[in-house]
Formats: C-alpha cells, sequence, structure tokens
C-alpha cells in the first residue's frame, strides 16, 4: 500500500482490537440525549408549568425538591447525564481539530477531570443539601420546618 492509498474502511489496518470505544461512545451520545431530553423538559414542567410558575421558585422550592429522593436522584442522573454528553462531544471536537498527539492527549484528559470533578461536586451538592443551615430568621415556612427538626 502506498501513501497515497486509503486503507479500505473494514481493514485491520484501520481497526485496532480490544473495545471499540468510539463506537460505545457514540451510542452513549444518542442514548443519553434522548433520556436528557426527556428530564430536561420534565424538570422545565415540573417547576415552570405546575404550581405557582416561575414565581414559586425560590430557596423554599428547591429545599422541598431537594427532601425528596426521588427529585434528587432525577437531578443527579440529569446532572450526570449532562456533563458526559458534554464531555463527550468536547473531546470528540479536540479529537478532530487538534493535530497535535500531546496536545490532544492533555486536552482529553483535562476535560475529564474536569467533569469528574463537577459530577462529583453536584453529587455531594444534591445529596448533602440542608435548608436549615442558612440563618433563617425571616418568618418563612422554612424557619418553621427548621425550628421542628
Amino acid at each position: 500500500m502506498s501513501a497515497d492509498t486509503l486503507a479500505a474502511p473494514r481493514s485491520s489496518a484501520v481497526r485496532k482490537k480490544g473495545a471499540n470505544l468510539e463506537k460505545w461512545g457514540w451510542i452513549y451520545m444518542r442514548v443519553s440525549g434522548v433520556l436528557l431530553v426527556v428530564l430536561i423538559f420534565g424538570h422545565l414542567f415540573v417547576n415552570l408549568m405546575l404550581g405557582e410558575g416561575i414565581h414559586g421558585i425560590d430557596f423554599a422550592f428547591v429545599a422541598g425538591k431537594f427532601a425528596t429522593p426521588f427529585w434528587q436522584w432525577w437531578d443527579v442522573l440529569m446532572l450526570w447525564l449532562a456533563l458526559i454528553h458534554g464531555a463527550n462531544g468536547m473531546r470528540t471536537i479536540v479529537n478532530d481539530y487538534v493535530t497535535g498527539p500531546r496536545v490532544r492527549t492533555t486536552l482529553v484528559w483535562a476535560l475529564w477531570i474536569t467533569a469528574g470533578f463537577l459530577i462529583l461536586l453536584g453529587t455531594l451538592v444534591v445529596f448533602t443539601f440542608d435548608p436549615c443551615i442558612p440563618n433563617l430568621s425571616d418568618g418563612s415556612v422554612l424557619t418553621e420546618i427548621c425550628k421542628a427538626s
């Protein structure tokens, strides 16, 4: 094979042995995209259409949602899927446009480390959220709830 000839798409010169991570990344992007559409529109519907709409969203509303495991897991799943989906998309862009192998490797590692850090931080915030930590002396509903606990 000369330098001017392209290898056949399915030839062994193109395909490495082992797991086809690009294929699984492609599948993940499609599946996570569909799930994210459902999760995001569900999130928007509950927050903006039910109850008082946008005027009802305040600290107490968020505290009430984070008090139930269903909404905690809903938001964590949305967070995880969105961050991994975005990092995988950015990885694809880096692989397409960055020509230097060392720079490409550094950028891809930086992407995954950043995504991992944000996933960890976001998960900790959702599952350790305590609405009674702030000084609540404004006579709100949360003041009564926090006094009882």
